[in-house]
């Protein structure tokens, strides 16, 4: 018998995302279930400071917002909500969706997943969490759950869990599986995959200024067979086609292999197909056993930073960040304690001639970093107050240092997935363990993508990357990714031979010195490149100007290279 469609959505990418999404999800069409994932690296860390404060917290609250205005709703239309929003204590907002939902005289069931707490195994860390697969999820959901709540999944997870309790797949069936990490990948993000943070956007906005104005939610039909398409409700905003979906599937990912709890996906197998508009199908995926081991994310405190960023106008800019800078590090080598770390940047964002004094000025960012808050609090204010009226011509600051801020690290570990407890607790309180998988399945080495010949390139101008490749960047610790990809078999064939890591450190100046590994996937006509170690510690460490590499994929697009004018 054939086992009708999961319709499964998107309400929320991130802690913080837009607060109407699921109202507007549960309004804009039929759903069998809607997810929220709220949770991320910096979240954990937020969440555990916040713990800190009050031991009954340590979870999203807006989501308990969300749910005061949408439960009845969800409950009327037959939906089941699956979000990660528990953080670091889901027993703890289990508690009180139930309570909500008793003050609001609404009968749902609520269950939530517990056992990736693993903090009290490691004391130097403020939260520490393995990342869980979809069975918890999927064991409260086959109980009868209406509403499950988790504490730290994969993002995926929140969709192979629902998946396995509708269809009944097996451990093994890892293709299935597989295809629901995919489709659960491209909606984890929100409304990324409809057109939000889209490197084509000005095709959209130029053919119709208001489409990317408040772009839908995303939404997965997923089937039986391990296959999507993956669309949005009709008469939203956005777009879904073939670039914003692979967009999306390169985003903080890296080779051919996305390894996983649930299985091991294979994303150099996914084909994608524009089925009509707004309307891309996934198929094909490939699956693989899951890894023996789980991730754990460990989150602590690093120390505490404090920065100053000086303003330089007119003339004479490098002259006068050398001046303000031998200054401040005489201050600073002369104090009681000078910060551990010290680093300068100079953003010449200045113009000559300029029409606007903000247009005719450079910015110099000096961030320290200490475990003593005086070292960065009471050093760095003094040094920068009492040059004001000693240095450069028309010194003034953005905003005076203050005492400094704590700043976290991030880093992760792995455990063998039998060392953690994963348990789902159903929404009558039974407590139901949840087994390992431990598929003692040989991986063969990925073999190597066959690439196209070389395009003939004829005639050549000097012009911007993404004039014909489109790009998307993110962060993994300290790591980071930029996926770039070809809309044509012809862009393919020049941006394949043509953008290789060598090629990529030589565009990308602060990747020079750190590893770039290059992965291809043919499939997608896209390459991943992950820079390692360019975050520092992660982006609660604020290591650069773009703490979470978000951009790094739009100033790679805005590096010029010679590029056959039949592709321009």
């Amino acid at each position: 018998m054939t086992v009708a469609p999961l319709r499964i959505g998107n309400a929320s990418g991130f802690y913080g995302d837009r607060f109407d999404a699921m109202r507007e999800m549960l309004t804009g069409g039929p759903l069998d279930v809607l997810t929220g994932d709220y949770l991320a690296e910096l979240t954990m860390l937020i969440l555990g400071r916040d713990r800190l404060k009050n031991p009954s917290g340590g979870y999203a609250r807006t989501f308990l917002g969300q749910l005061e205005e949408c439960l009845g709703l969800a409950h009327e239309r037959g939906v089941r909500i699956v979000a990660n929003a528990g953080g670091l204590n889901s027993a703890g907002l289990a508690d009180a969706v139930r309570q909500l939902a008793g003050r609001l005289g609404i009968p749902v069931r609520v269950a939530h997943v517990e056992g990736d707490d693993l903090t009290a195994g490691h004391p130097r860390s403020l939260a520490a969490h393995a990342y869980l697969g979809g069975a918890g999820i999927a064991a409260c959901l086959r109980a009868g759950a209406d509403i499950v709540v988790t504490g730290r999944v994969t993002d995926a997870a929140l969709v192979t869990g629902p998946a396995v309790a509708h269809f009944g797949w097996a451990p093994d069936a890892y293709d299935r599986l597989a295809g629901a990490v995919v489709a659960g990948h491209v909606l984890e993000c929100g409304t990324q995959a409809t057109g939000g943070n889209y490197a084509f956007f000005k095709e959209l906005t130029d053919h119709d200024p208001g489409r990317l104005r408040h772009p839908g939610f995303p939404l997965a039909e997923l089937h039986e067979d391990g296959t999507s398409v993956i669309t949005k409700h009709d008469g939203t905003g956005g777009l879904v086609d073939i670039g914003t979906v692979t967009a999306q599937l390169l985003y903080e990912t890296s080779g051919a292999r996305y390894a996983g709890p649930d299985v091991t996906a294979r994303l150099d197998s996914v084909h994608l197909t524009q089925e009509a508009p707004d309307r891309v199908r996934i198929s094909g995926v490939r699956g693989e056993a899951p890894p023996p081991t789980l991730k754990v994310g460990l989150n602590r405190l690093g120390g505490y930073r404090n920065e100053v960023v000086f303003v330089l106008t007119g003339l004479d800019i490098e002259a006068k960040a050398a001046l303000v800078r031998d200054q401040m590090e005489a201050a600073l080598d002369s104090a009681k304690s000078r910060p551990a770390e010290v680093r300068w940047d100079l953003a010449r964002t200045d113009h000559p001639d300029a029409p606007t004094e903000e247009t005719a000025s450079a910015l110099l960012r000096l961030v320290v970093r200490d475990f003593d808050q005086d070292a960065v609090g009471r050093t760095l204010s003094g040094a920068a107050i009492e040059v004001a009226l000693a240095s450069y011509p028309g010194f003034h600051v953005i905003a005076p240092p203050g005492k400094g801020s704590p700043y976290g690290v991030f880093e992760d570990v792995y455990v063998p997935q039998d060392a953690v407890e994963h348990v789902a607790v159903l929404h009558d309180g039974r407590r139901v363990p949840v087994a390992p998988v431990l598929d003692t399945l040989v991986l063969e080495p990925v073999p190597e993508p066959v690439l196209p010949e070389p395009l003939r390139t004829g005639s050549t101008r000097r012009a911007p990357l993404g004039l014909v490749a489109g790009a998307r960047s993110g962060d993994k610790g300290g790591n980071a990714n930029v996926g770039v990809w070809a809309r044509s078999d012809d862009a393919w064939r020049w941006l394949v031979h043509q953008l290789t890591a060598d090629r990529f450190q030589n565009l990308i100046s602060e990747s020079r010195h750190l590893k770039v590994v290059r992965h291809t996937l043919p499939n997608l006509r896209a390459l991943n490149f992950v820079v390692e170690g360019i975050l520092g510690e992660g982006v609660a460490s604020q290591h650069r100007f773009d703490p979470q590499a978000k951009a790094l994929g739009e100033w790679l697009r805005s590096r010029h290279l010679d590029i056959p004018e039949a592709l321009l």
